[in-house]
């Protein structure tokens, strides 16, 4: 006698919904209370958004929100400067994806233009919302020429990249170090640091600092573990002393105590003073960040190298620190988000025209004084700052997938 096996029947949406949303009596009001909230927020946020919102205060002073009081006559340097770091950036890609194809772990290798079009798209959907959402504002051509030369660039610059000679690959690797502070030079060459501006501004401040804190925390960590009780109590002492002091306190400091140790005349301007500042204060955070990956590493694979014969230095840096740093890199970008928006607080600790400074104060001018356009000013900056930690979240979790972090 044989029987017959039935497939269980598809779970009905209604199911789904008792199963999950109305278990019992407390899961059914929960549910309706929490859809309730939810749907009065969305509708408020879409007509505040959609209909009561006043954006003309935006229109108005887009370019002060983007770029400050920089030059009308100096402004084609800042395309210039976009232009050439996506063009640098499409020959690092280029180059990471040849040599991906070339060890098989590629995973868009196989796919056509299009699909990899559509991959971009879906990597990067927040940027290009908020950079189509920037030009919809826009009432000159200027924004779209240069976001279109800055595509144009990173597309040129990814397809030579992908092609290039693997003997050209260091140098166009020392050429992606060198851009940023070479372009950092160039604009200071027409405008000075303290002169710019806007969200300019925020952008140049976090990546100066991102850039200048990850060593430092690297190696304060290194020197916390180390054997010499000196470099250990130097090391130690730094962290402790930033991360118990409050970073606008810090803010504080270097804008006003600063002329007191310092001649007049030979203190740093106010935007290396608070490049300075967060550097310290996230290289310390980074330092334990990067001392708890080095702790959750088991201690056999110290041994395992040293049973090699390789040196404490060649064990640290090619076996011990790089699986430490892969395995807390969500913390790390976590930290590097939270700097970005810390960057905010430049403004109103050191006077600098950044993009909070400017939000408060463009409703004070003369056509939009009294008239409580607040709410549209601080709604937009938050959603320039949503746009980049998200972008930033996202490619984080995209290297830790194809790291496998979390995996074993």
């Amino acid at each position: 006698m044989t029987t017959t096996l039935r497939a269980a029947p598809a779970a009905t949406i209604r199911t789904w919904l008792r199963r999950n949303l109305f278990r019992n009596r407390v899961d059914g009001v929960v549910t309706v209370v929490s859809a309730a909230v939810i749907g009065t927020v969305l509708f408020r946020a879409a007509r505040f958004v959609l209909v009561t919102g006043r954006w003309e205060v935006i229109e108005a002073n887009l370019r002060l929100l983007m770029v400050g009081r920089f030059p009308t006559v100096h402004l084609p340097r800042v395309a210039v400067s976009l232009a050439v770091a996506s063009l640098v950036g499409g020959f690092v890609a280029g180059i990471v994806h040849q040599r991906q194809v070339a060890a098989g772990t590629s995973v868009v290798a196989h796919l056509s233009v299009v699909a990899r079009l559509a991959d971009l798209v879906e990597r990067f959907w927040p940027a290009l919302l908020g950079a189509a959402l920037l030009l919809s504002l826009t009432s000159t051509a200027g924004p779209w020429i240069t976001v279109g030369g800055a595509l144009a660039a990173g597309l040129v610059g990814r397809l030579v990249g992908a092609r290039l000679p693997a003997l050209t690959h260091p140098v166009v690797v020392v050429a992606a170090v060198v851009t940023p502070f070479a372009l950092v030079a160039y604009l200071a060459d027409a405008v000075g640091w303290d002169s710019w501006g806007g969200l300019m501004l925020n952008v140049y401040l976090a990546i100066a600092s991102m850039i200048l804190c990850f060593p430092l925390g690297v190696l304060a960590a290194l020197g916390r573990r180390s054997t010499l009780p000196a470099v250990r109590w130097i090391s130690t002492g730094y962290i402790e002393l930033f991360r118990g002091a409050p970073l606008f306190v810090l803010l504080l400091m270097a804008n006003v105590a600063l002329g007191f140790f310092v001649p007049a005349g030979s203190a740093p301007g106010r935007v290396a003073r608070a490049i300075v500042v967060f550097t310290l204060f996230t290289g310390a955070y980074m330092a334990e960040i990067v001392r708890g990956g080095l702790q959750s590493l088991p201690r056999g694979q110290a041994e395992a190298g040293r049973a090699l014969g390789l040196s404490p230095t060649r064990v640290t840096f090619h076996i011990v620190l790089p699986q430490a740093l892969r395995n807390v890199i969500p913390a790390q970008v976590g930290q590097l988000i939270s700097l970005f928006k810390d960057t905010t607080l430049a403004g109103f600790a050191m006077g600098l025209f950044e993009l909070g400074n400017i939000s408060e104060s463009i409703t004070s001018q003369g056509p939009f004084r009294g008239q409580q356009l607040l709410p549209e000013v601080v709604a937009f900056v938050a959603l320039l700052f949503w746009i980049g930690s998200y972008t930033m979240a996202r490619e984080s979790q995209r290297l830790e997938r194809k790291l496998g972090v979390g995996r074993r």
